[in-house]
C-alpha cells in the first residue's frame, strides 16, 4: 500500500508542474552498479535525452539484456556529465541521480511494454503518457518483496509469470502514446536527409525565411563536436535556428548576421568578415552561407549573397570568412559549412568544389555529407518536367564539410600505414 499511495502522489505532482518521464537503459552487467549507486548514465548517443532531465522528473531503468523494466525513480538533480566519472568505467558520462518511489519494482517484458506504447530511449515523456506507463506499477504483488531484493543484488531467479502485475492482460490493448517528445538521433551515414525544417514540439529558425537551416542538421553537429556549455558561433545565422537549437541543447550560443531579421532581437548584426570574438574561443562554428546570388536574402551592401558565384571575388570575400572562423575556433575544434551548388542558364557551377579547396589551405577533413534538399522553389512537378525536357539536373543536395582546425595551428600531412583486407574469390572455370 505505501507504494502505491508513493506513485499516487507522484502522479499529483505530474499535474501541478510539468514532469517528464525517461528511459534509461543497462545490461546484466551494469544493472547492480546503476542501482547500487542510484545513478543512471548514458553514452553520447542518447546524451541529448539524459541532459534533459530535471530534479523531480520520473525514470524507468530498462535492462536490455532480460528485458525487464525497473520503477519507479525520481531524479534528486539536474541531469550534468560525469557526476561520477568513474562508474561504468567512464563509458556513461551523462548521467543523473536518482532515488525509488518505494521498493523498487522490475516489470517483466517491459521492451515489448515499451514498443507498443511507442516509447523508445529518444523518448520524452509528457504528464498524459507518464501516468499510462505508471498504471503498469500500481497492482503490487507484497508476498515477493524478499524476492525482488535479492533480484537487485543479482542473486535471485527470474519469474516472469511471478513479476507479472494483475493488468499485465491489459497489454493486448495498450496503444501508442500521442503524448511524447521524439528527440533526434544522431545520424551514422554520410548522407542525411531531413523532410522537415524543424524537429520537437518548439520551433527553431524560421520555416519560410529565405534559404532556412534544417534545424537537426546544426543538433547534429552540436551534439557530434561538442559538450553542454560549449560555445557555438554562427556568423551568418538567418531566421536564428542556431541560436534556437543551442539553447535547447544547453549550449552557448552567439549568433551574427549582416542584416538580422526584423522579428528577432537576439541576433547581433555584424559582418561574418570580421568576427568581434578572441582567438581561440570558440568550440563550434556552423556557417550555411549563400552560394551566390540566387537568393535575394536582403540589400545591403556587405550581402556576399549579391555577388554571383561565377566570379573569383565570391570566393575571395569567403576566404576573408574562412580565415575569421579559423582564428575564432580552438585548435581541434569543428566547423561545419554547407553550401550547395548553381545551375543556371546552362551554365554548371562546381560552387561546393570552389570553397573545398579554400577550405583546405586552412582546415583538417573531418568528413563530406551530402544533405539532400527540400522545399526549395524548383521541388516542383512543374521543374521536374522542365529537367527532363530540356536535358539539365535540378539541384538534389548541399554538401555539408567538416573540418578541423589543426591542433598544431599548421597542417602536417604525415604518411599512414594501414592494413587492409583484401578478400580473395575463387574463378569458376568455364565449362
Amino acid at each position: 500500500m505505501e507504494d502505491t499511495t508513493l506513485i499516487i502522489k507522484t502522479e499529483t505532482a505530474i499535474k501541478e508542474r510539468e514532469i517528464h518521464g525517461f528511459i534509461f537503459a543497462c545490461t546484466n552487467k551494469s544493472q547492480e552498479e546503476c542501482l547500487t549507486r542510484m545513478l543512471f548514465g548514458t553514452s553520447r548517443q542518447y546524451g541529448a535525452v539524459a541532459m534533459r532531465v530535471k530534479k523531480g522528473d520520473i525514470l524507468f531503468l530498462l535492462n536490455i539484456d532480460n528485458d525487464f523494466l525497473f520503477g519507479v525513480f525520481r531524479a534528486t538533480a539536474d541531469a550534468r556529465r560525469n557526476i561520477e566519472p568513474k562508474a561504468w568505467g567512464g563509458n556513461y558520462p551523462y548521467q543523473v541521480t536518482v532515488e525509488s518511489l518505494g521498493d523498487i519494482l522490475p516489470l517483466a517484458s517491459g521492451g515489448k511494454l515499451l514498443k507498443q506504447m511507442g516509447i523508445g530511449r529518444l523518448s520524452v515523456l509528457f504528464p498524459k503518457g507518464m501516468t499510462k506507463l505508471l498504471d503498469f506499477y500500481r497492482p503490487l504483488n507484497t508476498e515477493v518483496k524478499e524476492w525482488r531484493k535479492e533480484i537487485l543484488t543479482g542473486t535471485g531467479k527470474i519469474q516472469p509469470s511471478i513479476l507479472e502485475p494483475r493488468n499485465w492482460e491489459l497489454l493486448g490493448k495498450v496503444q501508442k502514446i500521442k503524448d511524447i517528445e521524439e528527440i533526434p538521433e544522431l545520424q551514422a551515414t554520410t548522407f542525411w536527409d531531413f523532410p522537415r525544417q524543424n524537429y520537437g514540439k518548439n520551433k527553431k529558425g524560421n520555416n519560410k525565411y529565405a534559404g532556412v537551416t534544417p534545424a537537426e542538421l546544426i543538433w547534429n553537429l552540436v551534439w557530434r563536436y561538442t559538450e553542454p556549455g560549449d560555445l557555438v558561433v554562427d556568423p551568418m545565422c538567418g531566421s536564428g535556428t542556431t541560436l534556437d537549437v543551442c539553447n535547447e541543447e544547453g549550449r552557448k550560443a552567439i549568433c551574427y548576421d549582416v542584416k538580422p531579421p526584423e522579428f528577432r532581437n537576439d541576433i547581433l548584426q555584424n559582418d561574418a568578415r570580421q568576427i568581434p570574438l578572441f582567438d581561440n574561443s570558440v568550440d563550434l562554428v556552423f556557417i550555411d552561407s549563400p552560394y551566390g546570388d540566387n537568393i535575394k536574402y536582403n540589400e545591403h551592401p556587405a550581402n556576399i549573397g549579391l555577388i554571383s558565384s561565377e566570379t573569383e571575388e565570391f570566393y575571395s570575400e569567403l576566404e576573408e570568412v574562412i580565415t575569421e572562423a579559423y582564428r575564432i575556433l580552438k585548435p581541434g575544434k569543428v566547423l561545419g559549412w554547407l553550401i550547395g551548388d548553381q545551375w543556371v542558364k546552362k551554365k554548371a557551377t562546381p560552387v561546393g568544389f570552389l570553397l573545398y579547396s579554400r577550405l583546405t589551405k586552412y582546415f583538417d577533413t573531418v568528413d563530406i555529407v551530402c544533405v539532400a534538399r527540400r522545399n526549395q522553389s524548383s521541388n516542383t512537378g512543374i521543374w521536374a518536367n522542365r529537367a527532363r525536357r530540356f536535358n539539365f539536373y535540378l539541384r538534389g543536395f548541399k554538401y555539408l564539410f567538416i573540418l578541423r582546425k589543426p591542433v598544431s595551428g599548421e597542417k602536417t600531412e604525415e604518411p599512414r600505414e594501414i592494413s587492409w583486407t583484401y578478400y580473395t574469390r575463387e574463378r569458376k572455370k568455364p565449362n
